[in-house]
């Protein structure tokens, strides 16, 4: 077991995110964001004890990109993240077994990272390649296999691949249905779509989404979810990023053992879909990167990319001055 649960925030005790703001939050948000932190301590503030209780155990990394990895950016082919992040991810991911798990398609997510040693699930875990498949996956029809330039075989799970057309032929639709909304675009994510108006001007926001939601209608098989000023077009398909944890846990071999801890690390509602599996297994540990209260299953959390840094390298050098390789 991980660190005993602290107490999950009442519907009383949440704060619409239209109300809080990142800069200049008067004394009441910050008064909150203090009542909110309470339920939710900061995973640097408890790193002692998290990890006194991972000792004897195999902590297993995932990590989000946008906004954990990269801060949110108005452009998101500019969402890059820093050398010392890298740095950052590369060496925890010596030391532990480690994933990045992003709505990003997967080619986009891979080269934003640019790290050999991190296995990569992209489309919202819809897209995964790793150098073994899963045990446990029943549909052997969502794994191929290919062998990479060194000569190792890599499994690719893809479990929305009978989407593909219906989902480019939505790509066209929406571009062109949304040329008359400044600042709104499309990005293809292979196995969702992502519609963004964060450079959307607030009068046109309405508009674009009734827009978005009267194209989704004439595609009953999929659905759409908010995000950080995105809307998210995914398969209605059993699969989120919880179901990819629990994959990425079986091809690291820890799903029949009970001596890991998951640690995920995301700040966005698709993120949630996986602390929930987390909380469900009861050990481990879903780390909330926020810097205004909100509801989240979550158990602890960091403000900011800069505190995901903080906290990464923490675990490395924490790992390191244990003298186990």
């Amino acid at each position: 077991m991980g660190i005993r649960s602290p107490s999950q925030p009442s519907d009383a005790d949440s704060i619409s995110k239209e109300i809080c703001h990142e800069n200049g939050e008067p004394a009441a948000i910050l008064d909150s964001y203090s009542a909110w932190l309470a339920k939710h301590p900061s995973a640097l503030d408890t790193f002692d004890r998290m990890v006194a209780a991972a000792k004897g155990k195999k902590i297993v990394v995932f990590l989000d990109y946008d906004g954990t990895l990269s801060p949110i950016v108005e452009d998101p082919d500019k969402a890059f993240m820093s050398d010392t992040m890298r740095m950052a991810v590369h060496e925890v991911a010596h030391f532990f077994p480690t994933a990045i798990v992003s709505g990003r398609c997967l080619d986009k997510v891979s080269r934003f990272v640019q790290l050999k040693n991190v296995v990569y699930a992209g489309s919202h875990g819809m897209d995964i390649s790793t150098p073994a498949g899963s045990l446990k996956q029943n549909n052997p029809k969502h794994e191929t296999r290919t062998v990479d330039e060194q000569g190792n075989e890599v499994v690719h799970f893809q479990p929305a691949q009978e989407f593909l057309p219906q989902i480019q032929e939505m790509i066209q639709v929406l571009e062109e249905k949304i040329k008359t909304i400044k600042g709104a675009t499309v990005e293809d994510n292979k196995f969702c779509i992502s519609v963004h108006f964060r450079r959307v001007d607030e009068d046109d926001i309405n508009t674009l989404q009734e827009m978005v939601n009267s194209i989704v209608e004439a595609y009953p098989n999929f659905r759409i979810s908010g995000g950080k000023k995105v809307m998210e077009i995914r398969p209605c398909i059993d699969w989120d990023k919880g179901r990819a944890l629990e994959y990425l846990l079986d091809t690291f071999g820890f799903n029949n053992a009970s001596d890991f801890l998951p640690l995920y690390i995301g700040d966005d509602k698709t993120d949630e879909d996986a602390f929930k599996v987390i909380r469900h297994m009861g050990r481990g540990y879903p780390i909330i990167v926020s810097s205004v209260p909100r509801e989240t299953k979550a158990l602890y959390s960091l403000r900011d990319p800069d505190e995901v840094m903080s906290f990464l390298r923490r675990l490395a050098r924490w790992k390191k001055s244990l003298g186990i390789p």
